[in-house]
């Protein structure tokens, strides 16, 4: 009797505990998917072992790959930072949210073209954001890092942000935030940030949450703890690429903190309810680009880098994990664009659009169950300044993609087939007229719906001082007229 007796008992604990735990399941299936964001700063698209990187070494990132979907052909909507994000947060393309260049913006006075500045240095709080749009829906919404688009009474928390530590950038030792989380010298920024974000995961554990997660590596100035560098200073490099050891632990700072989100998720039996997208805010840096310090990446095989409309400066790694949603391993080569990601979230979770505030972007959900396709005709980019390359507009219609240079009087095209050509080496524009005039009516069409502006002829040219960098007029640091040599 004894034994049945603790048999009956252990039958009864077992249904309770499979009773608890089938109620928990079917708990978190009611709820709404969380979302988890990772932007970095700088990451080209070639730079990470699960894009075919033979010498950074990235486990968590390829790990995310492997049990998700990864994308060959995603865009930022800009080749630099300030107006990706801001794509992002609004789901309006730059050229409507009116930044249209980093924050404040580069400026040569004496080009031959005075360049569009951004309408404001900062992101409208008009603009409904995504924070604020999930909010509405429930959400708990955090933000994490490099926010770049406005300072204080426009941080994070203006635009429907709960929780924020936004980092006020310069440096990844000892970075001052808002609100000061009192980082010392020796304190790493990318690991704080991850912290951070552990810390807001735990609190909202049980509510749908969106926590973004902005680091602001592997943006230069270069630095990471020395043994990280230490052991890339002793690794073998492969005979070809450039594999630069405090570059490669910048970006293992950056794999260990999705590595650290990703761990917190299993821990909480959040990760199959969770939505993980993977992303930088623009193409990699070769170089500074008044050309100071070591070259540091390539975007091989694609052509260029950060800066320019080539697909070194806009084409970057996306990677989306969504356990039962998203068949692990896939891959998807339809173009998509940062724009996508504020109607995709929406889609995911359920939420109403907001009224009176456009969205640029098309969801990609129909994508990540690998059954649907997106309806759009085109993705576009506006970058009227200087940089890297000279101002510029671009279109790409399925493999077919136009950039259009304004400082020639008139536009110079460059037409190229991404299909057979993605490094950009064969330019047919000379070859394809008709082409290049039926994108570049389409291309001319979206600036006016977008209500894009263009540069204008300089009255101040001055060929020998073309190259200087001068003062911009958006921006109130002190003036910077060396030659960039």
């Amino acid at each position: 009797m004894k034994n049945r007796r603790e048999f009956l008992k252990a039958i009864g604990a077992g249904a309770l505990a499979l009773a608890i735990e089938s109620g928990a399941k079917a708990k978190t299936a009611a709820r709404k998917p969380n979302f988890v964001f990772f932007l970095i700063d700088d990451l080209g698209w070639s730079d990470v072992g699960c894009y075919g990187n033979k010498f950074n070494e990235t486990p968590n990132i390829d790990r995310l790959a492997a049990q998700g979907m990864r994308f060959t052909d995603a865009y930022a909507a800009c080749p630099v930072c300030s107006p990706t994000r801001a794509s992002i947060v609004s789901g309006q393309y730059p050229a409507r949210v009116g930044i249209i260049d980093f924050i404040p913006g580069h400026w040569r006075p004496f080009e031959k073209l005075t360049v569009p500045i951004n309408r404001q240095q900062y992101l409208p709080l008009k603009s409904v954001t995504l924070a604020e749009t999930l909010k509405s829906a429930g959400y708990a919404c955090g933000a994490f890092g490099k926010w770049h688009l406005g300072g204080k009474g426009r941080l994070p928390d203006a635009q429907g942000f709960d929780t924020m530590v936004v980092a006020g950038g310069g440096r990844h030792f000892g970075n001052s935030t808002t609100p000061n989380i009192k980082l010392t010298k020796d304190d790493y920024l990318a690991e704080a940030i991850t912290a951070r974000g552990v810390k807001f995961i735990e609190a909202n554990r049980d509510r749908p949450f969106f926590l973004y997660v902005m680091h602001y590596a592997v943006h230069i100035p270069l630095q990471a703890r020395k043994k990280l560098i230490a052991k890339y200073e002793k690794k073998t490099k492969p005979p070809r690429g450039v594999n630069n050891p405090t570059y490669a632990a910048m970006i293992e700072h950056v794999d260990d903190s999705v590595g650290g989100i990703l761990d917190k998720l299993d821990e909480l039996k959040l990760a199959d309810n969770t939505v993980v997208v993977f992303f930088s805010d623009n193409g990699g840096l070769r170089r500074h680009f008044r050309k100071i310090g070591p070259i540091v990446t390539t975007n091989a095989p694609l052509r260029d880098e950060k800066g320019t409309l080539y697909e070194g400066g806009i084409r970057e790694p996306l990677i989306v994990r969504w356990p039962g949603k998203v068949k692990a391993g896939a891959t998807c080569g339809e173009p998509v664009t940062s724009v996508d990601f504020y109607p995709t979230f929406l889609d995911i979770a359920g939420a109403r659009r907001p009224v009176d505030h456009v969205l640029d972007g098309e969801s990609i959900a129909p994508l990540l169950d690998r059954g649907g396709k997106l309806t759009r005709d085109a993705v576009y980019w506006h970058y009227p300044v200087y940089h890297h390359s000279t101002p510029a507009g671009a279109i790409r219609q399925g493999h077919w993609k136009l950039i259009e240079f304004f400082d020639t009087g008139p536009s110079r095209f460059e037409l190229y087939n991404l299909k057979d050509d993605i490094g950009e080496s064969n330019d047919l524009s000379a070859r394809m007229p008709g082409k290049v005039k039926e994108l570049q009516q389409k291309l001319s069409a979206w600036r006016k719906s977008v209500n894009a502006r263009l540069p204008k002829k300089n009255p101040n040219y001055d060929s020998d001082k073309a190259a200087q960098w001068g003062r911009h007029p958006g921006s109130h640091r002190p003036s910077r007229t060396k030659r960039n040599k």
